[in-house]
């Protein structure tokens, strides 16, 4: 099973558009995926979930159980104030560690409405998951200018071929 998340709760996120064409790149290629939208997370989760209260927020724990079932991650990240959103970071903080990530494979997707591309975010995020014991695959899509390439749900063809060729060389990965 491949995890994709949507790395924001911001709501109309293009993250979450992103996850859903990265969805349908999987099922073409027959592979069990499903997608983990941040914008579903309980709204006192940082409160009620992490820590101290860890494995006590039911509507949490659904998405703590589905991320520690899952053998491959793809992370949708988008670039807010020169990183990632800082849900993100506590949604990762609120699952179990180390099994959650240890031992398991991840991808990495960085998109920004300018021209860097999420560049420092894949990097902090690589970072954080290598410390999870996590395999980052090399292979990371930097969308610059999103705006630009994704117009009523399609990307663009050079956008979808970098999307197709990371989801080859994750399946293989």
């Amino acid at each position: 099973m491949i995890t994709i998340i949507a790395g924001t709760n911001r709501p109309n996120a293009v993250s979450l558009e992103i996850a859903k064409l990265y969805s349908q790149i999987l099922n073409n290629r027959k592979v069990n995926n499903q997608i983990v939208d941040l914008g579903k997370l309980p709204n006192d989760f940082t409160a009620s979930a992490l820590y101290e209260n860890a494995g006590k927020n039911d509507g949490f724990n659904l998405l703590r159980n589905s991320m520690a079932a899952s053998d491959k991650f793809v992370f949708v990240v988008p670039e807010y104030n020169g990183s990632f959103p800082g849900v993100l970071k506590a949604f990762i903080d609120g699952l179990q560690f180390p099994d959650t990530f240890k031992n398991k494979k991840a991808a990495l997707v960085g998109l920004s409405a300018g021209i860097q591309g999420a560049g420092i975010a894949l990097s902090h995020m690589t970072d954080i998951l290598n410390y999870c014991g996590t395999h980052v695959l090399a292979v990371k899509p930097k969308l610059m200018t999103i705006g630009n390439h994704l117009k009523d749900g399609v990307l663009s063809d050079l956008y979808q071929q970098l999307l197709e060729e990371q989801a080859e060389a994750f399946i293989a990965f």
